[in-house]
């Protein structure tokens, strides 16, 4: 418990100190936010906000979850692994932001570069991470799993990564709304996490990998915070594909971990509800011609009926923190329905 508390006090002072920095950084080196010609107008005056800022979340997570294993808690192999997953989505992300900024457009690596770069992200946690312990199923919570083989659990892996990881993309088109939902997702994780750590005779993993997990969850649900302390409206520094793609690549490979995969629609049930609505506005245009939604992702749509920035936020917030709380309420009653009630 106590270094849960390390990983999230660390975290969140690394990123309230550590932002202000790389947003300097960036700055002086012209890396300003580009604005797509589609957006709504009232992005425009949002362009050359410095981006990238999800740099300041990833590297506060790395160092509260070293600072935390300097007490007696070990580190496990499963944790590194997770936490390679972690850094090598911002690695993705970075690059794609730098594209962007250099050839000053708002597309930056193109799909098959970006998909190849999951897909290899995604074979090294599908093939590396079962001999440390990760669950290679498919799973919805506890027991309630699937077991399949090495191919399947590897293509399945990719879905998830790129899937997760596009969602928070999507989401993340208002100031904090990603990284908000985040905090509150990896929240979430962080409970599951430390439930499996208390409980851990009735689940796959060992106690000490549990805890690992709740570090990670708690150090990346801090650093979000700290983020989002210069992310909220108006946003000094926006996260980046950097930091979407990170984050939503870590709710995956937490889900996997944690044998809650299925779980996470309803956990991360913001970004799956922004991720629909796209693909419904695509599939009904390619159709009829006609759109849905006044424009896709589903925030953008209350934008243009004129919702004022910070309502949409706070209420998709409420909309995920409920999402959140069915997801925990389904981990406890299948808990509950294995072992019973606690005297």
């Amino acid at each position: 418990m106590i270094a849960i508390l390390i990983a999230g006090a660390v975290a969140l002072i690394a990123a309230l100190v550590g932002t202000p920095l790389v947003m300097s950084y960036f700055r002086e080196r012209g890396f300003g936010q580009p604005i797509r010609e589609e957006g709504p107008e009232s992005h425009r005056s949002k362009a050359g906000t410095p981006t990238m800022g999800g740099t300041a979340i990833v590297l506060a997570t790395v160092l509260a979850y070293a600072v935390a294993h300097l007490t007696a808690t070990r580190v496990t192999p499963l944790g590194i692994v997770i936490l390679g997953t972690f850094a090598l989505m911002a690695v993705v992300g970075f690059a794609d932001d730098l594209i962007k900024l250099r050839m000053r457009r708002n597309l930056g690596l193109n799909k098959t570069t970006k998909f190849l770069g999951q897909a290899v992200i995604a074979a090294l946690f599908a093939f590396v991470g079962p001999a440390y312990g990760l669950p290679r199923n498919i799973s919805i919570v506890g027991e309630i799993a699937i077991d399949v083989s090495a191919g399947v659990f590897f293509l399945w892996i990719f879905l998830l990564l790129t899937g997760a990881s596009n969602a928070v993309n999507l989401t993340d088109g208002l100031d904090g709304l990603a990284a908000g939902a985040s905090a509150l997702a990896f929240g979430g994780y962080t409970l599951i996490a430390f439930w499996q750590f208390r409980n851990f005779e009735v689940y796959l993993l060992d106690g000490a990998q549990a805890l690992d997990l709740a570090i990670i969850s708690a150090a990346v649900l801090a650093a979000c915070a700290g983020f989002l302390w210069h992310n909220a409206p108006p946003a000094r520094i926006f996260m980046g594909d950097t930091g979407s793609l990170a984050l939503g690549g870590l709710l995956a490979a937490v889900a996997v971990a944690t044998n809650t995969q299925l779980l996470l629609v309803l956990i991360g049930g913001l970004f799956v509800v922004e991720t629909v609505s796209v693909i419904i506005q695509v599939a009904v245009f390619k159709v009829t011609g006609k759109r849905v939604f006044r424009m896709a992702p589903i925030h953008h749509h209350f934008e243009l009926r004129g919702w004022q920035e910070t309502t949409i936020i706070v209420r998709f917030w409420i909309l995920a923190g409920i999402g959140i709380s069915l997801g925990l309420l389904l981990f406890y009653a299948e808990w509950l329905g294995r072992v019973g009630p606690v005297n």
